[in-house]
């Protein structure tokens, strides 16, 4: 009798931490809002992103819910995105 260590309890656990990771980046958007006064978004909120939204794509993968793959993969492009044109901003600021 072996353990089945990608059974669905396992990706369960997945999908709830990918969930959690997802769900944060709000928590750090709020707080960095509230600090600030003012509405911002720290690279934080795009890190989150990224790792939540790779989490949920690999359960969505598992559940082979084409949705939630679509949904998870093209947020993924955006939040890499978001990412790439921040530093590319900070580069320039640099070189200024």
């Amino acid at each position: 009798m072996g353990i089945d260590f990608f059974g669905p309890k396992f990706w369960l656990i997945v999908g709830f931490a990918g969930q959690a990771m997802f769900s944060a980046r709000f928590l750090v958007q709020w707080l960095a809002s509230e600090k600030a006064r003012r509405s911002v978004m720290p690279n934080a909120f795009w890190y989150f992103s990224i790792l939540g939204g790779s989490i949920l794509l690999s359960y969505a993968i598992w559940r082979q819910d084409p949705v939630f793959i679509v949904g998870q993969g093209a947020g993924l492009f955006i939040y890499l995105r978001n990412l790439h044109l921040l530093r590319r901003e900070a580069r320039e600021r640099a070189a200024s």
